[in-house]
């Protein structure tokens, strides 16, 4: 497992270039499927615009398609793609609707105002930082529970339940390259009572980061 970036929530953004009205929408996904619905969704909604450019990018099968929608060739979704390939995004679908304003924009214009939309859907809807971790589970006597705690987020870790019987459980998850150096710091402090058991694999997101378009 590896981490990836993908948008951090389903957001839209507008702005206006030389009369023509520019609408961006972002959802992230993580299935073919679920982009093409997305899309779909949106060309519904603006069944009357002049162009519904579209673009979208995908873990699963490394797959990246887009669409200039009836814009001259290479002048609106091929923009629209470089601005998530530029923030290394993926599982994210982006569509940037046009309605025509009346004034040629030029293909330089075009590819500008594509790139301009899909860097400003983006932006509002931020970025997020998905890493792989293990999940863990381990058991400790009462007298042990205080210093096993604090040793998982000294490693980067997040405690997720406790329960509290004969022995006190914690469940929790930790990034995979931190996790050798848990369980042997652990064994050192409690002399190895302390059972530890890893549960498998699953992402969890790290971090937002709100993009500044340059």
């Amino acid at each position: 497992m590896k981490e990836y970036r993908t948008a951090a929530r389903e957001a839209q953004a507008e702005f206006t270039e030389k009369r023509s009205r520019f609408l961006g929408y972002i959802k992230p996904v993580s299935t073919e499927e679920e982009a093409l619905a997305f899309i779909q969704a949106i060309k519904t909604k603006h069944w009357d615009a002049t162009h519904n450019v579209y673009a979208y990018c995908l873990r699963e099968g490394q797959t990246q398609r887009y669409s200039d929608d009836g814009e001259p060739q290479g002048t609106a979704g091929l923009p629209t793609l470089d601005v998530l390939r530029k923030a290394q995004v993926t599982d994210t679908v982006v569509v940037v609707t046009r309605y025509f304003g009346g004034i040629l924009l030029g293909g330089g214009g075009l590819v500008r105002a594509y790139s301009h939309g899909a860097s400003l859907t983006l932006e509002t809807a931020g970025v997020l930082q998905m890493n792989p971790c293990k999940i863990g589970s381990l058991h400790c006597d009462y007298h042990q529970y205080g210093r096993v705690a604090s040793l998982i987020p000294q490693h980067g870790g997040t405690v997720d339940d406790t329960q509290f019987t004969d022995k006190v459980e914690i469940f929790f998850h930790m990034p995979g390259k931190d996790w050798q150096e848990f369980v042997r710091e652990l064994v050192d402090s409690t002399c190895g009572q302390a059972e530890v058991e890893e549960k498998g694999e699953k992402f969890f997101a790290a971090s937002v980061n709100f993009l500044q378009e340059k």
